[in-house]
C-alpha cells in the first residue's frame, strides 16, 4: 500500500499542484482567479503502533508532496518498527527537513510544545484530546484519526458464505481486530444470528484450524496491557455467558483466540468501549431497521458497514448514519482506494488523508485575484451619492439588471 501511495503520488502531482483557475464575478471584472496550493511549513506526524509503518509513511508522502518539512513521531509500543524507520529513513530523504524523533510520552510532550504548522495523529481518542489542547496554545489546525465501534449491520438476504469471509477477514485478518477500522460489533435480526454464528464457526476454523492459538496467521495482541485490557472486557460478568465461540487465551504468548459473543447486554463494557482485538459482540433486533437507531445512539464511527441485497436499506444507511466512511457487502477495504478520503467524524476524528486527499490536507489553498488597471469603477469610490449606492448593489449582489437600470437613471417604484 505505501508502495502504491508512492507511486500515484509521483503520478499526479503535477496536476494536484497546478493552480486551480475559478470563474470571477462581475464586481472585479476584468480580472482572473485561481487557487493556488502552497506548504503550510513544517508539520508533525504523531503515528499509531498496530500498522506502525503504514501509519508513519503514509501521511509522510502527502506532507512532502505539498512541500513541507516534516517531524514523524513513530510510536514506541512499535519499538521494532520505529528503530527501523529512525535507523533507515535517514539513508533516503533529506535529514534537513524530514527528521524522525523516536521517544515515549515525555518526547511527544516535548513535541507538542513546539509551535507547529499542522499535526497529524493517529490513535486514540484519550491522547487525541491531549494533542488538540497542546495545538490550540499555538492556534495548529489538527488532523485526527482514532477510531470508535464501527458497526457490522447483517441482512438475512446475504449470500452468508462470502459474507462471513469477508467479516471475519476484515476482524479477525486485519491485525486480530487491532485496527481502528475493523468491525467492532455485528447487528443482526434474532431469527437470523443462529445461521450467522454457525457461519462464522465454520468460516473461523476453515481460516485458522481447530487450534486457532497456534496459527500463523492469527496476530499476537500487541503488548501485555492491551491483552489484560481484553481480557477485562471478555471477563466482565454481565458477558460472561454470552459467549459463543472461542475465548480461549494464552497470555504468556499475548494470543487470544478469535472470540464471538451472541446477545451482549448494551450496558457491558465491550459495548461502550471500542474493542480493537479479536472479540466480536452480535447484537440482535426484531428488524433490521431497528439497527440504524442503535448505531446511531453510539459515537460516530470511523467505519460503517453492510451487507444485503437490498438498495434501500443501502440508501438509507448512506442517508442516516455519520461515519467516516462506508462499505457495503465487504469490510476495510476503503482504505485501499487512493481517490476515497480516509478520515473521521465526530468521536472518530476529523480531517482526511490518502492520495490527493494527503496533499490538501498539507497545504494552504491561496485565493489570487488578478486584475489590469483597466475597468476602474468610480462608484467604488467617495464620495457615495445614492446613484453610485444603487450601482455598487448592483455588483455587490451580482444583479447585473440592477446595474444597467442605475446606469440608465431608472428607478424602480
Amino acid at each position: 500500500m505505501i508502495r502504491e501511495s508512492c507511486c500515484f503520488a509521483l503520478k499526479e502531482l503535477k496536476r494536484w499542484m497546478k493552480p486551480e483557475k475559478v470563474a470571477t464575478s462581475i464586481t472585479t471584472f476584468p480580472s482572473s482567479a485561481k487557487v493556488v496550493s502552497e506548504p503550510l511549513g513544517v508539520v508533525l506526524i504523531i503515528s499509531a503502533w498496530n500498522y506502525p509503518f503504514l501509519l508513519s509513511i503514509d501521511p509522510v508522502i502527502g506532507a512532502i508532496a505539498a512541500g513541507n518539512a516534516v517531524v514523524l513521531k513513530p510510536s514506541e509500543v512499535a519499538p521494532a518498527t520505529s528503530s527501523f524507520l529512525a535507523r533507515i529513513l535517514p539513508d533516503y530523504v533529506d535529514n534537513s527537513c524530514i527528521r524522525v524523533v523516536e521517544g515515549s510520552s515525555p518526547e511527544t510532550t516535548a513535541l507538542l510544545e513546539q509551535k507547529f504548522d499542522k499535526i497529524l495523529y493517529t490513535g486514540n481518542a484519550r491522547v487525541g484530546r491531549i494533542v488538540m489542547t497542546a495545538a490550540a496554545k499555538h492556534l495548529t489546525p489538527v488532523v485526527l484519526e482514532l477510531g470508535g465501534k464501527c458497526p457490522v449491520l447483517v441482512d438475512s438476504n446475504v449470500d452468508i458464505k462470502v459474507a462471513t469471509r469477508r467479516i471475519v477477514a476484515g476482524k479477525w485478518g486485519c491485525n486480530s481486530g487491532q485496527a481502528c477500522i475493523a468491525p467492532d460489533y455485528i447487528i443482526t435480526t434474532k431469527s437470523f444470528a443462529p445461521k450467522l454464528v454457525d457461519a462464522l464457526k465454520i468460516t473461523l476454523e476453515k481460516f485458522y484450524g481447530k487450534d486457532p492459538l497456534e496459527s500463523p496467521d492469527l496476530s499476537r495482541i500487541v503488548n501485555s496491557n492491551h491483552f489484560k485490557r481484553l481480557m477485562n472486557l471478555l471477563d466482565d460478568e454481565k458477558v460472561s455467558g454470552t459467549i459463543v465461540h472461542g475465548g480461549q487465551r494464552d497470555e504468556k504468548r499475548l494470543r487470544i483466540a478469535p472470540t464471538i459473543l451472541l446477545d451482549v447486554p448494551s450496558d457491558s463494557l465491550i459495548m461502550k468501549e471500542e474493542v480493537f482485538g479479536p472479540l466480536l459482540p452480535i447484537v440482535t433486533v426484531d428488524e433490521l431497521r431497528e439497527g440504524f437507531d442503535l448505531m446511531n445512539s453510539k459515537g460516530k464511527p470511523l467505519a460503517a458497514y453492510l451487507f444485503t441485497k437490498d438498495r434501500k436499506l443501502e440508501e438509507k444507511l448512506v442517508k442516516t448514519v455519520s461515519a467516516g466512511g462506508m462499505v457495503i457487502n465487504d469490510t476495510i477495504l476503503q482504505v485501499t482506494n487512493p481517490r476515497l478520503p480516509f478520515g473521521g467524524v465526530g468521536e472518530s476524528g476529523m480531517g482526511s488523508y490518502h492520495g490527493k486527499f494527503s496533499f490538501d490536507a498539507f497545504s494552504h489553498k491561496k485565493a489570487v485575484l488578478s486584475r489590469g488597471f483597466g475597468g476602474d469603477v468610480p462608484m467604488r469610490y467617495p464620495p457615495y451619492t445614492a446613484h453610485k449606492q444603487k450601482i455598487l448593489r448592483g455588483l455587490i449582489t451580482g444583479n447585473i439588471v440592477a446595474v444597467f437600470l442605475a446606469l440608465i437613471g431608472w428607478t424602480r417604484h
